[in-house]
């Protein structure tokens, strides 16, 4: 039978894509555009996206097993409803769907709030899947490693309370566990939810030291400017992304993303093998510059 990874091309898309296609599975990617899939061999490419229907129903046509990642777009709820109705009208009965950690805190962050509309319809529908909630994806700070590197600050305005910053590699290969795990399941498994969150919680102070010390020099954590984090980011993305990645960083201040007791020990089990700490993430920047 055959599993089908919507968001395919991007971050986390393209990790689960080759996790599973390493396991041997049988992998469809759904693309808007083929010419930048580049997965490995045997790896089924069908083009469409996720408010086009007709393609929807195309693509859907003999997959047993669905991983659903919509991109951050104005119309993300939209398309995430459409992707389970069509799965559900296709006979689709197992899901893995990738939210965000905290979806029922961070109510007024945009999507976040669309996040967890889709998790409570993926309840009503009582459809069969694993909601995985990841935190702060490290790999994020690839776009801001010039500004620590050059300017030796950390810009980024996480606070004092602390995130559970994660890799997206192993969000990756955890999805494509979960994935196989219900593949193979005799039958479709009932609803599940699962943080996704790094070994170490950090806060603005605790990245600034590790870059510091990875790097052998100051950095510095100039403190929560969200409203300069928003102005920051409107020359790069649209004015309601820009708005939207400001009320979370928000979020960050006042709530942080706290993984649960059990939560880290439960993914190092899963993987079978320590989950990647920031420092090996800077670390590894830190070896390139």
């Amino acid at each position: 039978m055959t599993i089908l990874v919507t968001g395919a091309t991007g971050t986390v898309g393209r990790q689960v894509v080759e996790q599973l296609a390493k396991r041997g599975a049988d992998v469809r990617a759904l693309v808007r555009d083929p010419s930048k899939a580049g997965f490995a061999a045997g790896v089924g490419v069908v083009q469409g996206d996720l408010l086009d229907v007709d393609a929807l129903r195309g693509a859907f046509s003999g997959v047993s097993t669905l991983f659903l990642l919509n991109a951050v777009v104005p119309d993300e709820y939209t398309q995430a409803l459409i992707a389970l109705n069509v799965a559900r009208e296709a006979g689709i009965e197992r899901i893995v769907y990738l939210s965000v950690i905290h979806s029922d805190v961070y109510v007024n962050v945009p999507h976040f709030a669309g996040k967890f509309g889709v998790e409570r319809m993926i309840e009503g529908m009582g459809l069969n899947a694993t909601i995985l909630r990841p935190a702060y994806f490290m790999d994020n700070d690839l776009a801001i490693k010039d500004v620590v590197t050059g300017y030796g600050i950390y810009p980024m305005p996480i606070g004092d309370k602390g995130l559970a910053m994660i890799a997206t590699r192993d969000i990756g290969e955890i999805a494509a566990i979960e994935l196989l795990r219900r593949e193979q399941a005799d039958a479709p498994l009932p609803l599940d939810r699962i943080n996704l969150a790094g070994p170490d919680t950090l806060t603005g102070a605790d990245v600034a030291a590790i870059w510091t010390d990875v790097l052998g020099r100051p950095i510095a954590y100039p403190g929560d400017d969200t409203a300069g984090f928003e102005r920051n980011l409107r020359p790069s993305m649209p004015s309601w992304m820009a708005f939207d990645m400001r009320l979370m960083s928000e979020r960050f201040l006042t709530d942080g993303m706290i993984p649960d007791a059990g939560d880290v020990e439960r993914l190092t089990a899963l993987l079978g093998r320590p989950l990647r700490s920031y420092r090996d993430f800077a670390t590894q920047i830190a070896a390139a510059a």
